[in-house]
């Protein structure tokens, strides 16, 4: 009777630990007319796009990028806020701007030695960017002020329907939802099979933020749990989280919430 008692005991934990909900407290909220919310850096400036011009603002002054012939910015780089990364995917064009939005480098890669078309890019450690080409399926390091391209990778099993990168790694989900990293050395190590999304976050190689049917929620990898996280907005149109403020952009702006998770 007491070990049936305590099985009992064991699972009601395990079903509440999975039923969880987060529920965030909102701190603020910001009034912006924009069409995509690329995020803020550490001094205190936010960044986004509107009418395919890449803008920032802060508490006295804003800025601004624009460069039509480009056509639409695919991926916009925040790790350093003096080297900002802008890709134009439809014309494999690389722009990396200063912390006034003066271009300091502008690369196309069509005309490289090495054909590239790249469906990937991102800022990586040394002067170097991340670049996946999708002519060859791998991941390579393009040092920009060397103008050297080396890639670093087997080709990929799958086609990409996510990534990202920091200074040292590079991310991708495939289209079969199976999640990857490779390291500047080239190692590529799998980090588990992620639920079907509509927007996602990396958090750490054991946890992520998704959107799926319009509904926000931290997925727990290595338990393969998810659980919602109950903000008060019936729709919103991305999120990103970032030293415990979870960030909803709306068609009526930015709402901040103070979150702590796992």
């Amino acid at each position: 009777m007491k070990k049936t008692a305590l099985l009992f005991l064991l699972f009601s934990i395990a079903v509440t630990a999975q039923d969880k909900n987060f529920i965030p407290a909102k701190t603020d909220s910001l009034q912006i007319h924009a069409d995509v919310f690329v995020g803020n850096d550490l001094f205190g400036s936010s960044y986004f796009i509107l009418d395919n011009a890449f803008i920032k603002v802060n508490r006295t002054k804003d800025w601004q990028y624009k460069n039509p012939p480009l056509g639409k910015i695919a991926k916009v780089d925040l790790q350093n806020a003096l080297q900002i990364v802008l890709f134009y995917e439809s014309f494999n064009t690389i722009v990396i701007v200063d912390n006034q939005l003066n271009e300091t480098q502008k690369i196309s890669l069509s005309e490289q030695q090495t054909p590239i078309v790249a469906s990937g890019v991102g800022l990586a450690f040394g002067n170097r960017l991340w670049i996946y080409n999708s002519l060859t399926q791998k991941v390579g390091l393009y040092d920009y002020l060397k103008k050297d391209y080396k890639e670093i990778t087997n080709p990929f099993k799958g086609n990409v329907k996510y990534y990202t990168s920091d200074f040292n790694n590079f991310q991708w989900i495939d289209d079969e939802s199976d999640w990857y990293r490779c390291d500047i050395y080239g190692k590529v190590k799998v980090l588990g099979k992620v639920p079907k999304f509509e927007q996602i976050q990396m958090l750490s190689d054991d946890a992520l933020l998704y959107v799926k049917d319009g509904r926000l929620y931290y997925f727990d990898v290595k338990g393969n749990k998810s659980a919602l996280i109950d903000v008060d907005k019936k729709t919103f149109q991305s999120f990103l989280y970032k030293d415990k403020i979870l960030s909803i952009f709306t068609k009526e702006g930015i709402t901040n919430y103070k979150i702590t998770l796992p």
